[in-house]
C-alpha cells in the first residue's frame, strides 16, 4: 500500500507531486519494453487484436476471483469523464484503435462484502496518443477529486502520484499512475479503500481498479490490482517482442 505522502496537493494548472515509492511494490519482472526503432509496434491491423490478448483474466488478480456480469464491454465504448465529474461512456475517440475492459469480483465470504475489481486494455494509434491519456488521467484527478462512476456509485478523496521509467526501479512500463481514495456504494455503503493503477508503454495503456467493501483492507486490495497489472505488462511485453 502506498505511504502517507501519497496526499500530493494540487496547485492551479500544477501536477500531483511525485512519490517516489507509490509503485515501488509493483514490480514483476518484465525488465521494461524497448523502442521499436522502425517506429510504433503493433500498426492498425496487428493492434485491433492485442486488447484480447493481453487483458487480465480472474486468475491474474487471484484464486479467489470471478467474472462479473456483465463480463466484458465492446469495443464500442468509452469512458469520459464530463464537466459535471460524472463517467459517461461514449464512442471511442479517433486515437483509440482498440480497447476493452473486464468485469470481476470477489464474492462476499467471511464477514466481508463483494470486492469489485475491473481490467482495461486500450491500443492508440501513436505512442503520444497514449501520452495523452496518461495525462489526461492526471488532470481528471485534479478537476475531479470527487466523481461518479455511475449511479449510486461515487469515489472521492482522490490523489494520483505518477513514476516514469526509471525512477525508483520503476521498469515495468514508460509511464505508470496510481490513484487512491474513498468508494461509496449506495448498495455496498461506504467510505471503502479505492485503488486504480495504470501504465503506459508505447502506444498500449493498461489499468485496473479495486473497488473496496466491508472489511477490506487497502493493502489486500492493492495485492490484487498490482498482481494483475503485472500480468498484463509480462502478456503486453511478450506481445511486443513478438511482433519485432
Amino acid at each position: 500500500m502506498l505511504p502517507d505522502a501519497v496526499g500530493a496537493e494540487h496547485g492551479p494548472g500544477g501536477r500531483a507531486a511525485l512519490v517516489r515509492a507509490a509503485l515501488g511494490h509493483c514490480r514483476a519482472e518484465v525488465g521494461g519494453v524497448r523502442d521499436d526503432p522502425a517506429g510504433e509496434v503493433g500498426r492498425v491491423t496487428a493492434g485491433r487484436g492485442q486488447p484480447g490478448r493481453v487483458i487480465a483474466d480472474p486468475a491474474d488478480f487471484g484464486p479467489e476471483v470471478t467474472k462479473r456480469s456483465p463480463y466484458q464491454s465492446g469495443p464500442a465504448t468509452w469512458p469520459v469523464l464530463g464537466t459535471d465529474c460524472v463517467w459517461q461512456q461514449k464512442k471511442p475517440v479517433r486515437s483509440v484503435l482498440a480497447t476493452r475492459s473486464r468485469s470481476f469480483e470477489v464474492p462476499a465470504a467471511g464477514g466481508k462484502g463483494p470486492m469489485r475489481l475491473s481490467a482495461v486494455v486500450t491500443v492508440h494509434r501513436g505512442r503520444v496518443d497514449a501520452q495523452w491519456e496518461m495525462a489526461e488521467s492526471v488532470e481528471e484527478t485534479m478537476r475531479c477529486p470527487t466523481q461518479q462512476l455511475r449511479k449510486g456509485e461515487l469515489i472521492g478523496s482522490l490523489v494520483s502520484a505518477s513514476l516514469a521509467h526509471g525512477e525508483s526501479r520503476q521498469n515495468n512500463s514508460e509511464d505508470a499512475l496510481i490513484e487512491t481514495g474513498t468508494y461509496r456504494s449506495s448498495t455496498l455503503g461506504g467510505p471503502f479503500p479505492y485503488v486504480w493503477q495504470q501504465a503506459q508503454t508505447l502506444q498500449f495503456t493498461v489499468a485496473v481498479t479495486g473497488k473496496g467493501a466491508k472489511g477490506w483492507t487497502g493493502e489486500e486490495i492493492d495485492v490484487l490490482t498490482t498482481r494483475a497489472q503485472a500480468a498484463m505488462l509480462l502478456r503486453l511485453k511478450a506481445a511486443v517482442e513478438k511482433q519485432k
